[in-house]
């Protein structure tokens, strides 16, 4: 089958999909009509089959593909792959993609389609002609190994499995451990020049000094914006469970059970480091998480709508939603005292420094309602996001809490690729 007529399978199949599940609210013509669009953005305004049955799934807005946004972006195709062979071939040729993606450079963010040295910025770090952006985010690594194990999970598929997803399992190891060391061990560096301080680290693009803790050092966050302390937290519990799930699959499919041990020991390090550095006791909520610190006794307590976050804890599962301090941290990042918490005459809800303030994300109001305990809250955020669309029957990135008609992005796959988890989770499709 040609690329484009598996463009073609994979439209009308997702759209069947939407329509079926639409059913159960087809008499909410809003809804209905935004959980459509919202479903079927990722494959009919995202995706590039390509020859060599790898997929290139680009953000929308801007043309490279990200590692951690492709993977957003498909998450609510994840439980239909093993009955739509389509979906399994689009999920396959991603993570085909992804993998290669990693061995080119496992710093980088953010890919072109081809090596043609496009890029968002020409900054001093050491790219190369497949790099779109090299800012260096743990998350980046996380989250194709996330999608691999929840694929695999999903289809029993053991043909994913090649000798270099094994490679690269074995570069993220080998990269976090030394990331452990960052100051003296790595040769990372990032600098781009004329830029705001947040697209740019610090002390001729090294970052701020940070101590040892068993974390792994991360340049920026999942908002591309740079950390302000190298150890970020929510980052790092993403990186204990992939690393629990990397374990898993080397044991179950390659049998190396050397490889495994490290991948454990390595996971024991990032969360003894977690519980040592990572939590600090707030005088209104008690023990919190703190979203970044150094292990030089700074801390930075925020949260951001760009997930990891610590609203998205039991969405990564690194512990339960009814989890004490995951409980006391939720209700500090749902604050006012969290310094991108915005209450407006519209909405409620978590914004980041990525975007103005007092603009909120629809990505973190749909982490709270994917997160949240009671049906009610769930309800209650649903009617938001629909209240805050501006009538485009589609998600964007971040809106004015007092006016939606203010917002950013008007093609934010991602966005909408949660949304639609959350309605199919709240429904129960």
């Amino acid at each position: 089958m040609k690329p484009e007529e598996k463009q073609l399978e994979l439209n009308q199949t997702v759209l069947e999909i939407a329509k079926k599940i639409g059913e159960s609210f087809s008499g909410e013509e809003k809804l209905y009509q935004t959980f459509l669009n919202c479903y079927t953005s990722t494959a009919k305004t995202t995706v590039k089959f390509l020859e060599g049955g790898e997929v290139f799934v680009f953000t929308g807005d801007i043309e490279a593909m990200w590692l951690r946004d492709s993977s957003a972006q498909v998450v609510h195709y994840l439980p239909f792959a093993k009955d739509y062979p389509i979906i399994a071939e689009f999920i396959r040729g991603l993570l085909k993609r992804q993998m290669r993606c990693i061995l080119i450079d496992s710093y980088a963010n953010a890919f072109n389609e081809e090596a043609n040295g496009r890029c968002w910025e020409v900054d001093i770090t050491e790219s190369n002609p497949w790099d779109w952006e090299r800012k260096y985010e743990v998350d980046s690594l996380c989250y194709p190994v996330w999608l691999l194990h929840e694929y695999w999970k999903i289809t029993g598929d053991t043909s994913v499995f090649t000798g270099g997803v094994k490679q690269v399992f074995q570069t993220i190891v080998d990269q976090w451990k030394k990331e452990q060391n960052h100051g003296s061990a790595s040769a990372y560096s990032f600098e781009r020049l004329n830029c705001p301080p947040s697209d740019t680290l610090t002390r001729e693009g090294r970052g701020e000094p940070c101590g040892y803790t068993g974390m792994t050092w991360s340049g920026f966050r999942p908002s591309d914006d740079a950390c302000r302390y190298g150890y970020l937290i929510p980052a790092n519990m993403f990186a204990v469970t992939v690393l629990g799930y990397m374990k898993e699959m080397t044991e179950t499919v390659y049998k190396d059970s050397t490889l495994a041990d490290r991948m454990e020991k390595l996971s024991g390090e990032i969360e003894e480091g977690i519980r040592k550095y990572g939590i600090i006791r707030h005088e209104k909520y008690g023990e919190i998480y703190a979203y970044e610190t150094d292990g030089l006794g700074n801390y930075n307590l925020m949260d951001d709508a760009n997930v990891p976050s610590l609203l998205s804890i039991p969405w990564l599962k690194y512990r339960d939603e009814n989890d004490r301090i995951y409980q006391n941290t939720r209700k500090y990042v749902l604050s006012l005292t969290n310094p991108y918490y915005f209450e407006g005459n519209r909405a409620k809800g978590i914004g980041s420094p990525h975007t103005p303030k007092n603009y909120i994300w629809h990505i973190s109001l749909t982490m709270q309602g994917l997160t949240a305990v009671e049906k009610e809250e769930k309800e209650e955020l649903l009617r938001v996001l629909l209240d805050t669309d501006a009538d485009c029957l589609v998600m964007h990135e971040g809106f004015h809490c007092d006016d939606p008609l203010k917002f950013t992005r008007e093609w934010f796959a991602w966005a909408n690729s949660l949304f639609a988890l959350f309605v199919m989770q709240l429904y129960r499709k």
